[in-house]
């Protein structure tokens, strides 16, 4: 199959960006980057790319079969770029909502949450599992349409790229304008913290207008510093333990439980357990918010579970 992303040109890009990233954090913030987490999102992104290759074109071929059934002949226009650019968009918010609201997702989006460090090298840390998910079905509606398979590859490459830069601490907010409309390092650092005030906010790949809309958008705020990684923290640097741990929880969990039990540990919220023994990101949310005196405000119906609820982690 022919490779139509445009990320593995931008991927010299990348590597100067992290070094001159690393200069900053050895002149202004050594804690920034920490040499075997380094190493092991570094491992993530090759692992992550022998993943596509092995399974895209799988997803590619189907694709291509399915566009025969199009709607529309949609073409190779200058507005269709812009429309399945965004759309595409709009598709990677909800993908990304459902990798933390349902736990089959989260085992294989937690790869990119797991660094308690944010830098652009853990924008490499890409899942390897993620054809698990069945994640490729969310962009069907575009196929179906008729924007052609290669035209929704190269939007979701542009996609990835723009997301790469927004992994860092080396920038502050941009201007307002921009704020207002586009995600950044500031709104993606919320996403990556574990502060109950952040878990499960702003999931936008390119525009922060999704989160706006949908009742998910937090803004950082200069009070309170970000704590990274996930609720519960891998504690370890073994790439296999990273990539496969919360795949192997759901199957000790699912092995334990009940039987009226055992499927809502694949599709209900992260962190939900039958016995109340862990806590959802909306219970440790509620919990954080007794402490400081507030009442726990009513879960916009917008940010709940597409399928089953609450949910939990970064």
């Amino acid at each position: 199959m022919p490779d139509f992303s445009p990320t593995q040109y931008a991927v010299p890009g990348f590597v100067a960006l992290v070094l001159i990233e690393m200069i900053w954090a050895w002149r202004r913030n050594r804690h920034a980057y920490e040499p075997k987490d380094t190493l092991t999102s570094l491992a993530f992104g090759l692992g992550s790319t022998v993943s596509g290759l092995l399974f895209g074109g799988l997803f590619f071929a189907l694709y291509l079969y399915l566009w025969e059934y199009r709607l529309f002949d949609i073409g190779w226009a200058w507005w269709a770029w812009i429309a399945c650019f965004v759309l595409d968009d709009l598709k990677y918010y909800w993908v990304h909502r459902f990798g933390h609201r349902v736990r089959w997702f989260w085992a294989s989006h937690v790869n990119h949450h797991s660094s308690q460090h944010y830098n652009l090298s853990t924008a490499l840390r890409q899942t390897w599992t993620g054809f698990l998910t069945l994640g490729f079905l969310f962009a069907l509606p575009l196929v179906l349409l008729g924007f052609h398979p290669a035209m929704i590859a190269i939007c979701g490459g542009f996609n990835l790229i723009y997301q790469f830069w927004i992994h860092t601490e080396a920038i502050g907010r941009m201007p307002r304008w921009f704020e207002a409309v586009m995600n950044t390092p500031s709104h993606h650092r919320v996403h990556h913290a574990t502060n109950p005030r952040y878990l499960d906010r702003n999931y936008a790949g390119v525009f922060i207008v999704w989160d706006r809309i949908f009742g998910t958008f937090e803004p950082e705020r200069d009070d309170e510093k970000i704590r990274y990684g996930i609720v519960r923290q891998l504690g370890s640097f073994n790439l296999l333990w990273a990539v496969f741990h919360e795949w192997i929880g759901i199957a000790q969990d699912m092995w334990h439980a009940p039987w009226k039990h055992k499927l809502s540990y694949l599709i209900r919220e992260p962190g939900w357990t039958h016995d109340g023994s862990r806590e959802t990101s909306n219970q440790i949310r509620a919990a954080w918010l007794e402490r400081q005196g507030h009442a726990a405000p009513q879960e916009p119906v917008a940010s709940q579970n597409p399928i089953a609820g609450d949910a939990e982690p970064a």
